[in-house]
């Protein structure tokens, strides 16, 4: 089995070595353990650092084109380089290396293809409380989106399958981390957490400048990605609300319409009539969405072939997942 730990970078020169220096290089149960450095537009000599400290590879994006997507290029990367399980962890040394075996048991053990590890940020001391109060509202929010139960959601310290990393599609160009356990959660695949330990706070994050800012960018994830996999779940209860509102002015012009005193109230049957077409229409793009995403789920198992095909797994994976394919794809035909 080879294990691939990728590291997204920006600007990391500083902190790199620290993080690299704390990665195991021998796993029980791994035969392989490489180190996969993505850089993603660096200003600074984090890809020179890389090549200084020994990691196996070495990718760049020429400009810096965000977190989601450095994570993207690793994942894609990982997985042409013949990876059977890829960790992924931040560069700025937040996440303790010698947890990575944890990350890797209960993959290893068959019993999850996706393990995220849980920071317990509630006794992490750099965590304000009004912080700490939001990230496991956050948690609660995306755990019962996504259908799984994972209490650190936003943590980047996480372990995938192969197979698993064939299925993710991260479209987001903020995060990964919300809208992965999304689509897994929608995919069904397994996911499990552990806890893990954290090392001490070297510098502030560099994904968001403020707290709203990132519950905004989120929350957006949030919403969009779960609108993607229930797009009529979604059209459905807002033309539902957009409806029973109409109704009531609607329902009020015809009281008074019946006493003789209609005239008074034609506003009343006019905003209501408003909002009872607006509802109409919502459902209408409700129906249309969901007939679009049953072409999305489509396209993404021919893209999960064409992976396949141009980026083989080992052969005793082969038949389980084209068999998998192909019993997704009649499921499909029937619905």
């Amino acid at each position: 089995m080879k294990l691939i730990i990728q590291i997204p970078c920006f600007n990391e020169e500083a902190n790199l070595a620290a993080t690299v220096a704390d990665l195991p290089r021998e796993i029980p149960g791994v035969d392989a353990v490489e180190i996969l450095v993505v850089d993603d537009g660096s200003t600074d000599a984090t890809s020179a650092v890389a090549l200084d400290l020994g990691v196996d590879h070495v990718v760049r994006h020429r400009r810096n084109q965000g977190l989601a997507a450095a994570f993207r290029t690793g994942l894609e990367t990982c997985l042409r380089l013949g990876a059977d399980v890829i960790v992924n962890t931040d560069a700025d040394n937040q996440y303790a290396g010698g947890d990575v075996p944890k990350l890797l048991a209960p993959i290893l053990c068959g019993e999850a293809d996706i393990v995220v590890g849980d920071r317990q940020t509630a006794t992490l001391d750099h965590f304000s409380p009004t912080k700490r109060l939001l990230q496991r509202i956050g948690s609660l929010v995306v755990s019962r989106f996504s259908e799984t139960d994972t209490p650190d959601a936003v943590s980047g310290f996480r372990a995938l399958t192969a197979d698993a990393a064939r299925e993710i599609n991260v479209l987001s160009s903020f995060s990964y981390t919300i809208e992965m356990l999304i689509q897994a959660g929608k995919k069904r695949l397994a996911v499990a957490t552990v806890p893990i330990t954290v090392n001490p706070h070297t510098r502030p994050s560099r994904l968001f400048r403020s707290i709203p800012q990132f519950l905004l960018h989120s929350l957006t994830t949030m919403v969009r990605t779960y609108t993607t996999y229930h797009p009529l779940r979604v059209f459905t209860a807002i033309g539902s609300v957009l409806l029973l509102l109409g109704a009531v002015p609607v329902i009020r012009f015809l009281y008074f319409f019946s006493q003789g005193d209609g005239a008074g109230h034609v506003q009343s049957l006019v905003i209501g009539g408003t909002a009872i077409v607006l509802g109409g229409m919502t459902l209408l793009i409700g129906l249309t969405a969901d007939l679009v995403a049953s072409n999305r789920r489509l396209l993404e198992m021919l893209l999960e072939r064409e992976r396949l095909r141009t980026i083989p797994p080992p052969s005793s994976r082969v038949q389980h997942l084209e068999s998998s394919l192909e019993n997704r794809t009649r499921t499909l035909s029937t619905q």
